[in-house]
């Protein structure tokens, strides 16, 4: 299949293009760089074909758009603090961005564009698990622009006969995230603190849960989308559908570590909310997405992966202080 991938040097990006290539597609990306880390990419860098550019320039994105049958449109700004101070470089990104995606996916007879979504659309939630027929009520700028990039996308779909998916990620992890950016996830940060042997520091109270979600299962779940035979003009959450404190999540780190963590505290981050799961039954009954990795294993994938870059800086004194720093 001919696939490109927005954001391809993104975290979730870089991880769809190597299943893409083991899997013989043809690979375009795009990416400007702003983000996403060339050195992600470097493995397939002769297998695939890559746009430097932004989603918002138009003549960029033809290029990248014109031999694709598929887009998975992972580009994105997906920091919900960073949307906070500064609300409009998101919203660009997200929302305008995705508009400039389907106008482009319209002029070149594209099949399907699937969105990588979020679980922000939802806001604080009276109930759990969050489902897709709840109505969305995003307590942050980010979160606004994703809900955004979802009506850019179904619209100009049925206007423009693209067929559409939106996948709405929970919090997800895995190999590859950058501990050091201000706005990093979570596990990235505790993960290379405690292998550090530093004390890490959780924002709000250790209660605060989040339906944890290793990257494989996003990888299966875009696969899955991007089938003809997958319905189009759908909306579903890509989970595990269980929840996890921060607490727990420490304690698992520190148990794929061989050791007890005790964390400090700091102040609870603006928009931020308390707690999050994810109702999956849509998605196994409509494309038929199962979860592939569990939690617990993919916390042991990642800190595998955390520790082995750390002696790869230990035996070459050159590398970065940080994985993708």
């Amino acid at each position: 299949m001919r696939t490109l991938v927005t954001g391809g040097a993104g975290f979730i990006g870089h991880h769809l293009v190597r299943r893409l290539v083991e899997r013989g597609d043809q690979v375009t990306v795009i990416d400007d760089f702003s983000t996403g880390f060339p050195w992600r990419l470097q493995p397939y860098r002769d297998q695939i074909s890559i746009v430097e550019g932004s989603i918002l320039d138009e003549e960029a994105l033809d290029r990248a758009v014109a031999p694709s049958e598929v887009i998975l449109h992972q580009a994105a700004i997906p920091s919900v603090a960073r949307s906070v101070i500064a609300p409009k470089a998101p919203h660009a990104a997200n929302a305008t961005g995705t508009i400039e995606v389907m106008l482009a996916a319209a002029r070149h007879g594209v099949r399907r564009v699937v969105l990588a979504g979020s679980s922000s659309v939802y806001g604080p939630v009276a109930e759990l698990p969050c489902r897709e027929t709840q109505r969305p009520a995003p307590s942050s700028p980010y979160g606004a622009s994703k809900l955004a990039a979802e009506h850019y996308l179904h619209t100009p779909g049925q206007l423009h006969g693209v067929e559409t998916v939106v996948l709405r990620y929970f919090n997800v992890f895995g190999p590859g995230q950058d501990p050091a950016s201000e706005y990093s996830a979570v596990i990235p940060r505790f993960a290379t603190a405690v292998l550090e042997d530093r004390t890490p520091t959780i924002n709000g109270s250790g209660g605060i849960s989040r339906d944890f979600t290793y990257v494989d299962n996003v990888i299966e779940a875009n696969l899955i989308a991007a089938r003809s035979s997958s319905p189009s003009g759908l909306t579903c959450n890509v989970a595990c559908g269980t929840r996890y404190t921060l607490l727990e999540l420490l304690s698992a780190i520190g148990d794929a570590v061989g050791r007890r963590v005790e964390p400090r505290f700091g102040p609870r981050r603006a928009g931020d909310i308390v707690h999050s799961q994810a109702d999956i039954a849509l998605a196994r009954e409509a494309p038929g997405y199962e979860p592939v990795v569990s939690f617990h294993e993919g916390i042991a994938r990642t800190v595998a992966w955390y520790r082995e870059q750390m002696t790869g800086r230990a035996t070459h004194p050159d590398r970065s202080p940080h994985p993708g720093a």
